[in-house]
């Protein structure tokens, strides 16, 4: 006699529902019918952070309406396109954290979007961060004006804000699932940190923190940041003024960017080694970077020192303008371990146009090799698009 699967307890299909880890998974269940899709919430919260995708430039679908963006899945090796509210071709991003994409527009405006749910959150503008003394439409090219550290005053126009005042956005949660959730924003030119909170309208400096400036991640109730030296400002955001305490390592010598990864308790420092290429032909000639090694290193705190590590084991590192994320590979097959996934978040403001590779790919820890990724094999006569691609991790909530 042939089942009906359809007849499954309710209580039944909602136990396997739940102990489904992946999104997709989820989704493939609640489409098999309507009694498997009314057994199940239309929203998973409790599901683990998940493979990420990768956002790709916004020509991609060069064609298309400008508010659509592709997604490459690891999971599904497809790209999957995404209608994002408020998103044109001019917006550009600056950070992805807990699945949520900060953007900037030439305009005061800072926005928090999840491609997933298309929710948008409002930030507080540029105009309230502390060293913007002012900001005025009618001024044409010199909208906004700043104040530097030394007291001196300059001014910078809507484009040049957008593209240089932000490095990268960091989140403590998603603002869908926590209310107190906390932003962190690192600087470009002045090295500062700068942080709001949900419902205060205005951005403050953490001034003890100044110059840790290389990367942040959200760790332990609190927010590490990373100088060139890689030593740690430990950033306590969650009373009414910041509280700073420092872990001072021996100094890391070398390599030219530093990323911070939380993994299974342990704070990881990846140091990013670059070289400098020349692109050309005739009528151009382009300087890039490439990038040829990484190194990895987990924290002591008995010795107060940052210890070099030979592999990562079955852990995959995601690197780049997202924040920086480690994921068990034996969870994730369509992942590998000892591998680091990266993007280039290093040149957006100097992007457009480039001759050659976008300078992304997957770095085997064992033997220094780098691999293309499917969606974007080598090709040295390509030429880069902007925004270069950013890692995004879905989330539904």
């Amino acid at each position: 006699m042939a089942v009906d699967w359809s007849e499954l307890p309710p209580e039944l299909l909602y136990t396997i529902a739940t102990n489904l880890n992946h999104l997709h998974d989820r989704i493939r269940f609640r489409s098999v019918c309507l009694t498997w899709r009314s057994s199940t919430p239309e929203t998973p919260f409790n599901l683990p952070c998940q493979l990420p995708w990768l956002m790709l430039p916004a020509d991609h679908f060069s064609s298309k309406p400008s508010h659509l963006r592709g997604f490459y899945s690891l999971s599904t090796n497809k790209i999957h396109a995404f209608s994002l509210p408020r998103i044109t071709r001019r917006s550009r991003r600056c950070g992805s954290s807990h699945g949520w994409l900060a953007f900037l527009e030439e305009s005061p405006s800072v926005l928090l979007l999840n491609p997933l749910t298309r929710v948008v959150v409002n930030l507080p503008p540029l105009s309230e961060f502390p060293n913007v003394m002012s900001f005025d439409y009618s001024k044409v090219g010199r909208e906004y004006t700043l104040r530097t550290g030394d007291d001196d005053v300059y001014s910078c126009n809507l484009k040049e804000m957008r593209d240089s005042y932000i490095k990268k956005v960091i989140l403590s949660a998603s603002p869908a699932s926590c209310s107190d959730y906390i932003v962190v924003a690192i600087i470009n030119q002045t090295g500062d940190l700068a942080y709001c909170k949900n419902d205060v309208p205005t951005w403050k400096f953490i001034d003890e923190a100044h110059g840790y400036c290389e990367d942040v991640v959200y760790h332990n109730g609190m927010f590490m940041a990373v100088n060139k030296n890689g030593e740690i400002a430990v950033c306590d955001l969650n009373s009414d003024k910041p509280n700073v305490s420092f872990i001072n390592t021996p100094h890391q010598v070398g390599g030219d960017m530093q990323y911070l990864v939380a993994c299974e308790g342990e704070l990881l420092l990846v140091t990013r080694y670059l070289e400098l290429e020349f692109n050309g032909d005739s009528n151009q000639l382009d300087i890039i970077y490439k990038t040829t090694e990484f190194q990895v290193y987990k924290l002591d705190m008995k010795g107060v020192k940052w210890e070099a590590m030979n592999s990562l084991g079955d852990k995959a590192l995601f690197l780049g303008e997202n924040s920086s994320l480690a994921l068990s590979a034996s969870e994730f097959p369509e992942c590998k371990g000892n591998r680091i996934y990266f993007t280039d978040d290093y040149s957006e403001w100097n992007y457009d146009g480039v001759n050659g590779d976008h300078d992304l790919g997957v770095y085997d820890l064992e033997d220094g090799s780098i691999e293309a990724l499917p969606c974007y094999p080598f090709n040295s006569h390509s030429t880069r698009s902007w925004p270069p691609p950013i890692w995004v991790t879905p989330n539904p909530c």
